[in-house]
């Protein structure tokens, strides 16, 4: 196998960039999934994390064999964080890609990294740089002319603003739950922490999906069972791990950078599997977003 005989910092490259690929397609199976048949969101999102769960449920069990056992506190941080990230964060999204093109969405998403310095500066008494004022408004500057190209093509400004909304509060929960993840990682184990998590969000999704949907909602045709199978696979698993594995090998930051190829591909998975148009103002706004991540990224 030629990725045996790889230096250390290729193999992470690799790595990286595919999961950045793994992450760029979610959008794409939801949307694929919505023109497949009449499901919804809190649907698709059980589905997807249900397919999800016996990898997680796995990890977590190895990952807590030989650690000590959870205290009251860790229980109420867990239950905290995974109701903001892969519950909270995914379902906000689910709704509001019904409404907005994928390459829009994937550009808000986009934000977390600076939703993240606001919160910082907001909740944690940091101070913002020039550095990082800049990276703000070349980020939301970015998602301006995101917004004027999906206004252009849809013609409905209302729809646009709901979805909009709907993805900014997903970057905003995925931001929070980034934001309060540091300090239980170095608690729990990376591992030991997201697999945990992803057990809390799995729970909310199905909580949410029996209260709110019949159980007939289930039964749907098969390409959205396979999207949803795709979305846990490729889209939610193996990113995940291979950005760990990637971080592990080269570092947070040289993986950050290369994330930033994720609303560049989006984008063009978009346009190619979609049938959505490329403008100009979007690319322009992509790149203006991608240099905001890249300013706010890099030391």
């Amino acid at each position: 196998m030629p990725w045996k005989e790889w230096s250390t910092e290729r193999l992470g490259i690799a790595l990286a960039v595919l999961a950045a690929l793994g992450f760029s397609f979610k959008a794409i199976f939801v949307k694929l999934a919505y023109a497949a048949a009449a499901v919804d969101a809190v649907t698709l999102l059980s589905l997807r994390m249900v397919f999800s769960l016996p990898v997680f449920v796995w990890v977590g069990f190895v990952a807590s064999r030989s650690a000590p056992p959870l205290v009251r506190q860790d229980w109420l941080m867990l239950a905290t964080l995974g109701l903001l990230g892969y519950y909270g964060a995914s379902i906000l999204d689910f709704l509001g890609l019904q409404y907005i093109s994928a390459g829009l969405e994937r550009l808000i998403l986009f934000t977390y990294p600076t939703l993240t310095l606001l919160i910082g500066v907001l909740f944690m008494g940091k101070r913002l740089t020039g550095r990082e004022l800049a990276a703000l408004l070349l980020s939301y500057a970015g998602i301006g002319l995101a917004f004027a190209h999906d206004l252009e093509v849809v013609g409905d400004t209302g729809s646009v603003l709901i979805g909009a909304s709907f993805v900014l509060a997903s970057s905003l929960s995925y931001a929070f739950y980034l934001a309060g993840s540091g300090p239980a990682i170095a608690r729990l184990g990376a591992a030991r922490f997201t697999a945990l998590a992803m057990l809390v969000s799995t729970l909310a999704t199905q909580v949410h999906f029996v209260v709110t949907q019949p159980l007939a909602a289930l039964l749907q045709p098969w390409p959205v069972y396979a999207y949803g199978l795709a979305m846990a696979v490729f889209s939610t698993v193996l990113p995940v791990f291979m950005q760990s594995a990637a971080i592990r090998r080269i570092g947070s930051a040289k993986a950050v950078l290369i994330g930033t190829l994720g609303p560049m591909l989006t984008i063009l998975f978009g346009w190619w599997l979609l049938s959505e148009p490329i403008s100009t103002a979007q690319l322009a706004g992509a790149g203006l977003v991608l240099a905001g991540v890249l300013l706010v990224s890099r030391r």
